[in-house]
């Protein structure tokens, strides 16, 4: 029977902490990111830092590029919207003949 001390349990709490908080995975994938490279960097602590880095900014670039895109549909909405309107007002003003001309 195997006993435990008490720094195992510390260990193995902070492992898990590391794996919910997502620490592990993103470790992994750069490590297997370096390991994929066709030619090992010099710098290898640079490469897992930048790896690293990117993929933080990634997540912060897609949320504001998630923000733009919702904008633009909104935008996109109003001068739809817009431009029925005037279709509408300018309709009323100048017929359209069934060809799409307009009548003068």
């Amino acid at each position: 029977m195997a006993h435990y001390r008490p720094s195992d349990t510390k260990r193995e709490q902070f492992r898990r902490y590391l794996e919910k908080a997502g620490v592990v995975d993103s470790l992994t994938s750069v490590l297997v990111a370096l390991y994929e490279q066709p030619e090992r960097p010099n710098n290898a602590l640079e490469f897992v830092k930048q790896h690293l880095g990117a993929a933080g900014q990634i997540s912060a670039d897609t949320e504001a590029l998630q923000q733009e895109v919702i904008d633009l549909r909104q935008r996109c909405a109003r001068l739809a919207e817009e431009n029925k309107d005037l279709k509408t007002r300018l309709q009323r003003h100048e017929p359209v003949s069934e060809d799409g001309s307009t009548a003068e």
